[in-house]
């Protein structure tokens, strides 16, 4: 029976990746960019709509506005309660979900791709995306939940070291508040906001859809055009301004009674379509984003102890994302183990890695990368980047390649152009007098 697959999809939606990624592209008639991968190793289907309308393009005064806006658009469509909603996309057997950061808002769906379950959950699909009703009572309970968390993540050091590292590093810049917003902010939304935004920023030419799975071309198509059939074309909104690098360092500690005290450092960072991507990318995996065997692991937590771990990261988005290192450790050990980090970034900008690093680095990257592609909804929300962030059609094709051809020579040059210890963002959340 049809029904009985949905509990082995995970298994069974393994994609041939030797194979190169037939995808197709077009635009819907209310100019929204589809892309599609026809794969027929299991009936069902993954969609994947993307739109400019998360964090980044919340007012000034209504921070976390986007955020409601994802969350709310199931809770009541179309005329539908939200348990009717919950109700018939149930009786199908589909799986919706969505999210927003700061770049990318994204709703998503998962069903059989027989006629009798897919156009059910399609019609709500639509309604959820094109007709949401944003019911009083349900704005009320998702507020109340967003303080909640708000008011939690004060009680955490790491949440409280994270949203002052990014309030100190974009400033004024729209990525510089979190994308749950704050008290202040979130108290002052309305309903009439929720349908301004919704208005603004889902519309058919600011979306991009992906589509894998168990359909034909025509049917994909007719998919896309019922998914987003229900919004206006629009427009997509103005460009996010650049975010500037900063002229000096900075150190920031926040007292906080606990026994370890929490570190972030770091910079602005990179872009999904930086030139320097993949050196960049290859060299920070050996720096500090391959786990127990990174150099800022070997030398903070196996020589030293500081620290059970360390890491480092790049998170490249329409314009520059941040770079970070982060680690805890004792209050006391806190301006040695910072001490340690900064020289070990130090001396691999000046170094660069060793070819035997690089080979180890280049031999994990390409050889995990299958795993990213190794079922319809991983093989569609990386459509959904290359579609969001105007990547090459062959991006997929081609990047095992692309990090199998990074050089020590290119490594040292993009770290030493773009990564300066010297001007980084320091914040320390921890108890600083011990």
């Amino acid at each position: 029976m049809r029904q009985l697959i949905t509990g082995m999809f995970l298994v069974l939606a393994g994609l041939n990746t030797a194979v190169a990624l037939d995808i197709q592209h077009w635009q819907t008639s209310n100019g929204a960019r589809v892309y599609f991968v026809e794969t027929h190793q299991i009936p069902m289907v993954q969609f994947a709509v993307g739109f400019d309308a998360a964090g980044a393009r919340d007012p000034a005064d209504r921070h976390g506005l986007a955020a409601l806006v994802n969350t709310l658009v199931d809770d009541g469509a179309g005329g539908m309660d939200e348990d009717t909603v919950a109700e018939k996309l149930a009786a199908v057997g589909a799986r919706y979900s969505s999210q927003s950061a700061r770049d990318m808002a994204t709703l998503e769906l998962k069903v059989l791709s027989e006629d009798a379950y897919l156009k059910p959950a399609l019609d709500v699909f639509a309604k959820i995306i094109g007709e949401p009703d944003f019911p009083a009572g349900a704005l009320e309970r998702e507020r109340q939940r967003t303080l909640v968390g708000i008011e939690q993540s004060k009680q955490s050091p790491r949440d409280v070291a994270r949203r002052e590292f990014n309030s100190r590093l974009f400033d004024d810049h729209p990525y510089g508040h979190m994308p749950e917003g704050d008290e202040q902010s979130v108290k002052r939304i309305q309903r009439p906001d929720l349908v301004a935004f919704h208005e603004r920023y889902y519309n058919g030419a600011n979306a991009v859809i992906a589509i894998v799975g168990d359909v034909s071309r025509v049917r994909a198509e007719e998919a896309a055009e019922k998914i987003v059939g229900l919004l206006p074309e629009g427009e997509r909104p103005p460009a996010l301004r650049e975010v500037d690098q900063r002229a000096e360092g900075i150190k920031v500690n926040r007292e906080f009674p606990s026994q370890q005290s929490h570190l972030l450092l770091g910079q602005p960072g990179m872009t999904r379509k930086d030139p320097d991507y993949f050196p960049l990318y290859v060299g920070n995996h050996i720096l500090g984003g391959s786990g127990l065997i990174s150099r800022l692991s070997v030398q903070i937590r196996e020589q030293r102890g500081l620290a059970y771990s360390v890491y480092s990261y790049f998170t490249p988005m329409r314009r520059r994302g941040p770079y970070a290192l982060g680690l805890q450790t004792r209050n006391s050990q806190a301006d040695e183990a910072r001490s340690i980090a900064l020289e070990t970034v130090n001396r691999f900008i000046e170094e660069g890695p060793t070819a035997d690093e690089l080979e180890a680095a280049r031999n994990n990257i390409t050889g995990g990368f299958p795993l990213r592609l190794d079922s319809n909804e991983n093989i569609a929300n990386n459509l959904l980047n290359v579609a969001y962030y105007d990547l090459p059609l062959d991006y997929l094709d081609t990047y095992s390649d692309k990090v199998s051809a990074v050089t020590s020579d290119e490594i040292r040059d993009a770290f030493r152009r773009r990564v300066n210890p010297g001007k980084w963002v320091q914040v320390t959340v921890g108890q600083t007098d011990q």
